[in-house]
């Protein structure tokens, strides 16, 4: 056992046992670190104590991001489409899992390596493309770039990300994935995919159902900034685009460029003009899983896109199951929307997840301390899947199961909750 580890085992125990004072209940109920567990008036901050927490889970960021961007950013991030209802039912989902470790099973450490697409990476937690990411930070992409590859695993790029396909390439030289949106004009996406290929991106992330509303976003009359419009639309390839253009000009040529009336036929297409592996990202039907799978797609995001697209959807774990049930092993099941713990990670591996996806989770630490904020949010949720692990007695992923879950039934409609 390595010795971070031991110091947080021991940490935990001499907690437990009550060896660290009195406990203190923080905002979500966890105890205090021992040095604010001693009763009485808090002590005054000199001027070198007084400077902010390290974030120690999302929500941490969360905080901190919502302290540092203007407002409107941060509803972009966080907000949900409609009233938030499949954004809060992704989490308060997850919550209805329960886990069920088994003791004495003399696991004291854990392999949490396992690959995607036939690649190897050092944790089943990959970062979800996510769009605009230099609304969050000035480095945007590259420095998630940059914090994946020191976590030896994959980058989902978005095609709306900021960057170049060749900038983010050039960031780092850790595996990454591009998420391809389709344009109008085939002939600029075949140019697109082909760059992806020389870049040395290693698959391609179809997401098909393009748009959001949300209620936030019109309220605050949320728009990208015109440098940032006209230097995504030239990254992707399209031409014409000139910096003279107003940017009424530049959202009606944004809304009219791209693909939204998509079919199954797509994917022969891309077949037909590229090698690398293709990923389907917004499945949740059984139907649609299977269709995926005679196509012979390489791999399926279960995923309602964080409750970002449409509300009213399901939470995409109680999802997950069906689509597994209906793939049958034919294709690699990636899980995407809500995920906020290491924990959350434990439970969708166990319901049969190759590996999860996160997003607002990092766009929150990207927004709160850059690359070292993505490097400490991919810490943490390591290190909380890890104590799941060791407490489930699991020394490698394959050895998460349903078994070590307990679902917990859902209140029934029209009553409330007690």
């Amino acid at each position: 056992m390595n010795r971070r580890l031991f110091t947080q085992l021991m940490a935990l125990v001499a907690g437990s046992t009550g060896l660290l004072g009195g406990e203190t209940e923080g905002a979500e109920g966890g105890s205090a670190a021992a040095g604010d567990s001693q009763p009485g008036p808090a002590k005054p901050q000199s001027a070198d104590d007084a400077r902010p927490l390290e974030a120690v889970c999302a929500k941490d960021f969360e905080t901190l991001a919502k302290a540092k961007l203007p407002s409107a950013t941060y509803d972009y991030v966080a907000a949900g489409s409609g009233d938030g209802v499949t954004l809060a039912e992704n989490i308060a989902a997850f919550q209805r899992i329960k886990l069920l470790p088994p003791l004495l099973t003399g696991v004291g450490s854990a392999d949490l390596s396992t690959t995607v697409l036939g690649k190897r990476i050092a944790l089943p937690i990959l970062l979800a493309p996510v769009a605009g990411q230099r609304l969050y930070h000035p480095e945007g992409v590259l420095a998630a770039a940059r914090a994946a590859a020191a976590a030896e695993t994959v980058l989902g790029v978005s095609s709306s990300v900021g960057h170049s396909v060749e900038e983010v390439a050039a960031a780092s030289d850790g595996p990454k994935w591009f998420q391809l949106y389709a344009p109008r004009d085939r002939a600029v996406a075949r140019r697109l995919v082909e760059r992806v290929e020389r870049a040395g991106y290693h698959a391609l992330v179809v997401t098909v159902d393009l748009g959001e509303r949300k209620d936030a976003d019109l309220r605050n009359r949320f728009s990208l900034p015109k440098e940032m419009l006209v230097k995504q639309l030239r990254d992707i390839g399209f031409e014409g685009i000139s910096d003279e253009m107003s940017y009424e000009a530049l959202v009606q040529f944004n809304q009219n460029a791209w693909d939204l009336a998509l079919s199954w036929d797509y994917f022969d297409w891309l077949r037909s003009i590229t090698r690398l592996p293709l990923v389907l990202k917004g499945v949740l039907r059984s139907d649609d899983a299977k269709r995926a799978v005679s196509l012979g797609l390489d791999g399926i995001v279960v995923s309602n896109h964080g409750g970002r697209r449409l509300d009213g959807m399901p939470a995409s774990i109680e999802m997950l199951p069906k689509v597994i049930e209906a793939v049958g092993g034919k294709s690699e099941v990636y899980f995407d929307s809500g995920v906020r713990r290491g924990t959350d990670v434990f439970k969708a591996l166990a319901l049969g997840a190759k590996a999860v996806l996160i997003g607002r989770a990092y766009a929150w630490a990207l927004a709160a301390d850059g690359e070292a904020g993505v490097r400490r949010m991919i810490e943490l949720l390591r290190d909380e899947l890890l104590n799941a692990m060791l407490a489930c007695g699991c020394a490698k992923l394959a050895e998460i199961r349903p078994e070590l879950l307990a679902l917990e039934p859902r209140p029934p409609i029209g009553r409330a909750s007690e």
